[in-house]
């Protein structure tokens, strides 16, 4: 099975963890793309969306299915995303997209976090793929410093990006990943850090797999 094709395998099954009457929360990426379409088929019986990032917005939009903005909702009922890397303890590496900042805080007021992820994003340890940080343009080029003081890995600048807060993403390439939650803490305290790609502290309850069989694994 082709990679197009897992992802869409991937939007079939996670609509089932859909209840009647939620307020879903939307991550971005490709993945993700693949569950908005097929989100279509049952958004006569949804309240509403919030979306993390203005594409995903845009789709959802170009599809009629209702996004709201976070500041009018107390509570997500379920959030769906995938991840970029994601290992045993289910901590993860987001941000490729750039939409970190924005995907954390709905996680943070979601009920139930559903990832949902190709097989070829599950690995035994992360740091395969940077850790992006979103940065305030004001703190670069001192935040590179601190980062390598701080945590180490070579961190670099993203270039052309801008997030959808007007930062920089900055990625942080071979960075000793095996205590990731220390590592996100202490990136956390550095002064013009917005937000770091690691997600150690808020992980997902349900992981859906899809494998290249066609077949889905699930672990929580």
């Amino acid at each position: 099975m082709k990679e197009n094709e897992i992802k869409k395998r991937l939007g079939m099954e996670v609509i089932k963890y859909i209840k009647p009457n939620s307020i879903i929360g939307i991550g971005s990426g490709s993945t993700v793309s693949y569950f908005i379409k097929e989100l279509v088929k049952i958004k006569h019986y949804i309240i509403s969306t919030v979306s993390s990032s203005y594409k995903s917005s845009y789709q959802l939009n170009q599809l009629n299915i209702p996004v709201v903005d976070i500041s009018l909702v107390e509570n997500i009922d379920i959030y769906i995303d995938s991840a970029d890397e994601i290992d045993n303890n289910m901590f993860m590496i987001k941000g490729g997209g750039a939409a970190l900042t924005n995907e954390k805080i709905i996680s943070s007021i979601s009920r139930k976090f559903v990832c949902i992820v190709s097989n070829n994003k599950l690995v035994k340890k992360l740091g395969y793929f940077p850790v992006p940080v979103e940065i305030i343009p004001f703190s670069y080029p001192l935040i590179i410093n601190k980062i390598k003081k701080c945590v180490g890995g070579i961190p670099i600048l993203r270039s052309n990006v801008i997030t959808d807060h007007n930062n920089l993403i900055v990625d942080i390439y071979e960075l000793d990943l095996s205590n990731a939650k220390l590592i996100e803490n202490k990136l956390n305290s550095i002064p013009g850090i917005v937000t770091v790609g690691l997600f150690t502290q808020r992980i997902a309850d349900v992981v859906l797999v899809g494998n290249y069989d066609g077949s889905i694994t699930r672990f929580s």
